[in-house]
């Protein structure tokens, strides 16, 4: 028989980090957000003008290419992302909060830090702005809703009437339900040992001292 085990973290509430109100932290998302947008496009426009010979077919490519970078993302398939937003959101459901919806953007970040763990699948949170759960997995089965359905089975943690973690974490499942969270965006990689590596951003963060999730 072959036992699977698997670990997640969440970024647990801490001082102003968490603070969606602090000024910093938004101007750092800002940044983000407005600098991933600009990059796209710059390398977008290099990339074609460098192939097309005449400007009419460059500026119907430049049209086409906007769209198909995005199509383009291996993670982004209609199947990957309903895996990742169908669990957040009969979970969000549950308790009455808002759907989520799926962001390229912080899809894109989510990939680009889940490529740096490829090498060692090592259950270390980036320097993100957002809300951010991660999740680590024996082998390489292991599916976007399964990586989900593990974070929210920290339900059984939260205290509701005292707004506290009566178990070993439970702060997985609250950024899942946070009220004010509206975007999500995942990544999963298959690490150089095997195992599974699966992380999640969300926007606006969620987990804020003494504020409850719903």
């Amino acid at each position: 028989m072959i036992t699977f085990v698997y670990i997640f973290l969440g970024k647990e509430a801490g001082a102003s980090q968490y603070y969606y109100s602090d000024y910093l932290k938004q101007q750092r998302i800002r940044n983000y957000l407005q600098g991933r947008q600009r990059l796209t496009i710059v390398m977008g426009m290099t990339t074609l003008l460098k192939n097309c010979c005449r400007i009419s077919i460059c500026i119907l490519f430049m049209t086409m290419g906007m769209s198909s970078v995005n199509a383009a993302d291996m993670n982004a398939t209609a199947a990957f992302i309903d895996g990742f937003l169908a669990p957040h959101n009969q979970a969000r459901n549950a308790v009455g909060v808002g759907r989520l919806q799926w962001d390229r953007k912080l899809a894109n970040y989510a990939r680009t830090y889940a490529r740096q763990r490829r090498g060692d699948c090592l259950l270390q949170h980036s320097d993100s702005p957002f809300g951010e759960n991660i999740f680590w997995g024996s082998g390489n089965s292991w599916t976007p809703s399964q990586a989900v359905a593990a974070w929210i089975d920290e339900k059984k943690w939260f205290d509701y009437a005292k707004n506290i973690c009566t178990g070993p974490d439970c702060t997985h499942y609250t950024q899942v339900v946070w009220r004010t969270t509206t975007n999500v965006g995942c990544a999963k990689i298959k690490c150089n040992s095997g195992d599974t590596f699966i992380t999640c951003n969300y926007y606006p963060p969620g987990n804020y001292i003494a504020a409850r999730p719903y």
